[in-house]
């Protein structure tokens, strides 16, 4: 850990919420770094940090003040000019929040990115008031493509291009053709439970199979480790697993809330934040209702979502952040 950074304070005795500790930084390829905070459960993003002839960039940042100033030291250490672009994946506060510590670099990001970033601010930070964000600050992408766009970092290519809606609706994956590296975001963790609340069930088992048309080796996910193109096939076992429950709950009547206390995550209990089923049921409801990828739900729905979850995990899902 650089000295000059101030790890996430403990909790304090008798409190259960003990921050996990700061990320790794792993050397995936040539010039190519997954920065990694595991477990990898909510807020706990994986970034990128590419280096090339003097030259770096990185994908995503981080949470909190603290995180984000780690992940900068940690850029630092790897090439000591300061990043000069941040390709933010999608709209997500733990993916984005970090960007405003990286000044010298331009925010580049799909244009309902920006939208969406600029819409939802600081929110997030009410979900965990427990967390110590720090001094916070928002910087949307500067930047915004519809469709793609390559990036060069020294010799380095990266080409970015908005697959979705799937997580969300502005999902940005980060290919490197050369090094057979995938950057994908949230539309893959590894790990840990898909969440789909605020995307498409049926979107994000369309943007897998282009995922798997880019012929990756290595695959960095939104969050948990590291991993091969192996890791597409567990989320869209899980993704099925969630069409299939709500098919069978939507028939018999039962609401998403009472379709999860029933049929709960099946084979994927071992997944992080198991909780975000009763969400995704509410995706995938819809959808059955006709809802297309490009629908969003309302957002009395999503926030009678969100509440159904927390009540199904029994309390407030736990944030490491």
């Amino acid at each position: 850990m650089p000295p000059s950074i101030t790890a996430p304070r403990a909790a304090e005795p008798g409190t259960s919420r003990v921050p996990a500790p700061f990320a790794e930084v792993v050397e995936v390829a040539d010039g190519v770094h997954a920065y990694l905070q595991p477990p990898g459960g909510w807020c706990l993003n994986n970034a990128g940090i590419l280096v090339s002839e003097g030259e770096s960039a990185l994908v995503d940042t981080a949470a909190t003040e603290a995180r984000a100033r780690h992940l900068r030291a940690s850029a630092l250490a790897l090439n000591p000019a300061a990043p000069r672009a941040v390709v933010t994946t999608h709209f997500h506060g733990d993916h984005a929040f970090g960007n405003y510590l990286f000044p010298e670099a331009l925010v580049v990001g799909h244009e309902r990115t920006r939208t969406e970033m600029v819409a939802a601010g600081l929110h997030l930070t009410g979900l965990w008031p427990d967390v110590e964000w720090g001094g916070i600050e928002l910087a949307p992408p500067a930047l915004t493509f519809r469709d793609g766009l390559t990036l060069h970092i020294g010799s380095l290519r990266a080409e970015l291009e908005h697959v979705g809606p799937a997580h969300t609706s502005n999902d940005t994956v980060v290919w490197l053709p050369r090094q057979k590296v995938l950057f994908t975001g949230d539309l893959v963790m590894n790990g840990v439970t898909p969440f789909c609340l605020m995307g498409s069930i049926a979107g994000s088992l369309a943007a897998l199979d282009r995922l798997r048309a880019f012929g990756a080796t290595t695959v960095v996910p939104g969050h948990g480790a590291v991993s091969g193109p192996e890791v597409f096939d567990v989320v869209e076992g899980y993704l099925r697993h969630v069409q299939r429950v709500a098919a069978e709950g939507h028939a018999a009547g039962l609401t998403p809330a009472q379709a999860a206390a029933e049929a709960g995550p099946g084979p994927y209990a071992g997944l992080l934040d198991a909780e975000r089923l009763v969400p995704n049921l509410h995706r995938a409801y819809a959808e059955l209702d006709g809802a297309g990828p490009e629908d969003p739900l309302p957002m009395p729905v999503m926030e009678t979502a969100l509440g159904e979850m927390i009540a199904y995990h029994g309390g407030p899902p736990c944030c490491l952040a």
